[in-house]
């Protein structure tokens, strides 16, 4: 680790000039050590939160963690290396009631978790719960750019891009190596981010996806990047994500965008969104419910005003939370037909 120049005397203070090269070579190694103890920090977190799942959840749901391949990255800096282009390896949580007649087919809810970078944690484990009590299998993709599997998997990040593709991949795997899954009873659910992996996915591959709840999605990414910080926009442009801004390829960020996908809908859709949501302004929402009723599109929504919680309103253990859910639930009960809705 190389030494910073400092002074320890009560009047002064850490003094970096970037005009010394010396100076900047410690500013960059700092800021290299900073992301090397944020990687190991969230892989220690994610560890802990994986024995987690087993606690609150062992008693009612076979739990495992299971790796599979998604497409290849997006940004490849050396196309002729060895292994330059081979697919993606990621992880996705698999949740099986213990009390299924595995003589029979059941219902799979593909469940993405949200956040530009961010990971399924166990706090979701009262709504995982939730969907195995009812009779459905659950698999909860870990898609690229997740948290807490180190900085090469975190910089594979292709929001709204790729990334879809690794969530659509843990449905597959799911249909193609879990004998009890019924292929034509398969919804997706998320929130958030993982909303707009719902939309994306249903968009893309209507066929197989029975039906799609999206809860404060994340709906149009040009009007997103006006109301961010620069911090947050810095998240997208930066070289090994999109590499430009909104304001450098708009249509880019349109083509990542659920309310500029529209008319792609075929698969019954339930939307959520909440008027004080402090994450996903209603705006965007909005949009995209608008750009639904110009395609034509049967689908079935509600904006919720003022409900306590903000962008988590419905994910928390409160009366309207789970009045929420209900609504959630009996939606895709009707597309999906669980055992005990």
């Amino acid at each position: 680790m190389l030494p910073l120049r400092e002074s320890f005397s009560p009047e002064s203070s850490l003094f970096i000039d970037m005009s010394d090269p010396d100076d900047k070579k410690i500013l960059d190694e700092l800021k290299a050590q900073q992301e090397r103890l944020m990687h190991a920090f969230n892989g220690l977190q994610k560890s802990v939160d994986d024995i987690l799942w087993f606690h609150r959840l062992g008693d009612v749901a076979v739990i495992d963690k299971v790796r599979m391949t998604g497409p290849p990255p997006r940004n490849i800096p050396n196309p002729t290396a060895q292994g330059a282009g081979n697919p993606v390896v990621f992880w996705s949580y698999t949740f099986i009631p213990r009390n299924l007649d595995e003589g029979g087919k059941h219902p799979l809810i593909v469940f993405p978790h949200g956040g530009v970078h961010s990971n399924m944690g166990s706090s979701y484990a009262h709504i995982i719960g939730e969907l195995i009590r009812q009779g459905y299998l659950v698999v909860a993709p870990e898609y690229r750019g997740s948290t807490g599997y180190g900085e090469r998997f975190y910089k594979l990040i292709d929001y709204g891009g790729l990334e879809v593709e690794d969530t659509y991949a843990s449905r597959n795997w799911m249909v193609e190596n879990c004998g009890l899954v019924d292929p034509e009873r398969v919804g997706i659910m998320g929130w958030s981010h993982g909303g707009l992996h719902a939309l994306m996915n249903v968009f893309s591959h209507p066929e197989d996806y029975q039906a799609a709840f999206a809860g404060v999605p994340v709906s149009d990414l040009v009007a997103r990047m006006g109301y961010k910080t620069q911090r947050y926009r810095d998240l997208y442009s930066v070289d090994y994500h999109i590499g430009k801004t909104a304001y450098e390829d708009v249509d880019e960020y349109k083509r990542r965008s659920p309310a500029w996908n529209a008319e792609k809908l075929r698969t019954p859709l339930l939307i959520h969104t909440n008027t004080i949501d402090e994450d996903v302004n209603v705006l965007e929402v909005e949009h995209l419910i608008k750009s639904l009723k110009a395609a034509g599109k049967d689908f079935e929504y509600k904006i919720y005003e003022g409900a306590p919680g903000g962008h988590v309103f419905d994910r928390l253990d409160t009366k309207l939370a789970k009045e929420a859910r209900a609504e959630i639930y009996s939606f895709l009960a009707k597309y999906l037909h669980p055992s005990n809705p």
